[in-house]
């Protein structure tokens, strides 16, 4: 498929930029929100950009590193980028951050490919095509699928390394969750849950964006699993860029159970 081709090359560009400032001295700069933004973001997002636009000159793109121009408003395709999430894991010479360029077709994620690159794993997925993995050095890419898990109290729950504090606690206590790992980028969080290592995540704060969610949420459903905001409604794909709602991500069984405990300690909306 050309769009998996072309999105695996331009994030294993991206990758080996991003390994090319990794553990080295580098300047940080602040954007909107506070968040941090360097030299290697902006190089990857330039390389993934300007191949996805010679490729697809005809679709949109929306970029973390960009400004949302508005051509994704009405356009049929659009390229949805995040050319390093989780910067901050990053900047800590933490191998926790991940490259995602996913494309939504009329509103709905496509095609996702999410890319660790100081692991060398790849996750590739396509709307009714399954998801998979290629890990670092196999010969092929393994297909995905979910765990069968469908008690809350036998869930593994994977959680923001660079969010946490008493949130993540009351989240967890009211999941009746006792195993917990800390992990960076939403991609990889959500892989760890396509490849049946992991079963929920939840972020409740509005602080994600459609590029955090577009690309791990194709490899996620392909694999059988569920992504809605913390209170199980859809992710609008079409609308405003932040997810005020949050994000939540299941093994699919455990979806509902998790929307029914989460009420009472999310934040008011």
């Amino acid at each position: 498929m050309k769009e998996i081709e072309i999105a695996v090359e331009a994030a294993r560009a991206a990758g080996e930029a991003l390994l090319g400032f990794f553990g080295k001295p580098i300047k940080v700069e602040r954007k909107a929100g506070d968040e941090p933004v360097t030299i290697a973001d902006r190089e990857a997002n330039a390389l993934i950009v300007a191949r996805l636009r010679a490729a697809f000159p005809d679709d949109a793109i929306l970029s973390e590193e960009l400004p949302d121009d508005g051509s994704r408003h009405g356009a049929h395709r659009v390229w949805m980028v995040d050319p390093m999430d989780g910067t901050k894991e990053f900047l800590r010479g933490d191998s926790g951050f991940s490259v995602m360029i996913g494309l939504c077709e009329d509103g709905r994620p496509a095609v996702g490919v999410v890319l660790a690159p100081t692991a060398g794993r790849l996750y590739t997925a396509a709307r009714g095509d399954g998801a998979f993995v290629k890990e670092a050095g196999s010969a092929a890419p393994r297909r995905l699928h979910v765990s069968a898990i469908a008690e809350l109290r036998a869930a593994r729950m994977v959680s923001s390394r660079s969010h946490r504090g008493s949130i993540t606690e009351r989240i967890r206590d009211a999941l009746g969750v006792a195993d917990d790992l800390a992990c960076g980028s939403v991609g990889l969080k959500l892989g760890l849950i396509a490849e049946g290592v992991r079963d929920v995540y939840v972020n409740p704060s509005g602080r994600s964006s459609l590029w955090d969610a577009c690309a791990p949420d194709v490899v996620l459903t392909e694999a059988g699993g569920r992504l809605t905001d913390a209170r199980g409604g859809p992710i609008d794909y079409l609308g405003e860029l932040a997810n005020r709602h949050g994000l939540l991500a299941t093994n699919g069984l455990l979806h509902d159970l998790a929307i029914a405990r989460l009420g009472p300690v999310l934040p008011a909306a």
